[in-house]
């Protein structure tokens, strides 16, 4: 493919329909390859998530053109001072021939112009050719995440009341982020709230732990493994594929397994820049 004649522009909403149906087809190809579930079930749900994307103002799109033709994008999630890579899907017909590369040297640009102090990606454990391509471009493995799905728990932890978080429970969810990270997710915090999946845990009258959601695409960040329980025993259902469990915590990934949940797939957790060991108990984002 002659690389040289790739077009690099800003992704709009009218390229919602062409980015998502890559977007479906690149993980169910690369997901199949190696005997795994899709993480998407269906084409429309990769539409419906690239839209997402296009759309909203804290994220920046670029989209890869051949030809008059869209080939792959790539978005990085500007919501927080550490930002996060994702989805970047290239079109199976165009893979391995230098787009991915070019999509992630455009979004490393965008968050050095920034000033962002840190990138973080997770990418599939099973797929050698992205772990690949983003150690060759600085990104250092930081953290093996699996990947669980199951009925939902539905039981309460004795001392660890959980509520569904307001507007007033901001700061407090900031502090307690800046606590274990070092930074705080204000951004997917607010818009946890606006869509009212955002739940707070509760020791002596202090927000200790809070979750976005309990989903592929959320996080959640608290002092305690307890306080993390509360809030996975509390989810009605862990949307997506799954909720991420880091497999340092040990404790935590054996109580989800005795829970019923199971793993699906072991993730890894990468970064550039600032990256700080975390003081308490977490979940991140697919994105971060």
């Amino acid at each position: 493919m002659r690389t040289v004649d790739l077009v690099l522009r800003p992704g709009t909403a009218n390229d919602a329909a062409e980015c998502g149906r890559i977007c479906y087809e690149a993980f169910a190809g690369i997901a199949h390859e190696h005997g795994f579930p899709p993480d998407f079930p269906s084409p429309e749900v990769g539409v419906a998530l690239i839209e997402t994307a296009l759309t909203h103002p804290g994220f920046y799109s670029v989209v890869a053109e051949l030809d008059g033709r869209i080939v792959g994008s790539n978005f990085l999630d500007e919501r927080s001072p550490t930002v996060g890579v994702g989805p970047i899907t290239i079109d199976p017909g165009v893979q391995n021939q230098g787009v991915g590369r070019r999509l992630m040297q455009d979004v490393m640009d965008r968050a050095a112009e920034r000033g962002a102090p840190g990138i973080r990606l997770l990418q599939s454990g099973y797929h050698n050719r992205s772990f690949s391509l983003y150690a060759s471009m600085g990104f250092v493995f930081r953290e093996t995440v699996a990947c669980v799905q199951g009925e939902a728990i539905l039981r309460e932890i004795p001392g660890h009341p959980v509520r569904e978080a307001t507007d007033a429970d901001l700061h407090a969810c900031n502090e307690l982020c800046r606590q274990v990270h070092g930074v705080d997710r204000g951004g997917e915090v607010a818009d946890a709230l606006k869509q009212g999946t955002a739940r707070v845990v509760e020791r002596e009258e202090r927000v200790t732990g809070y979750a976005t959601d309990l989903a592929f695409f959320a996080h959640a960040v608290a002092e305690t493994t307890p306080d993390l329980q509360a809030l996975i025993a509390s989810a009605p259902a862990f949307g997506g594929p799954g909720i991420l469990v880091p497999a340092s915590n040990s404790l935590l990934l054996r109580w989800c397994l005795a829970s019923g949940l199971g793993v699906v797939q072991l993730m890894s957790l990468m970064s550039v820049g600032l990256y700080n060991e975390p003081e308490g108990a977490y979940l991140p984002s697919i994105l971060q």
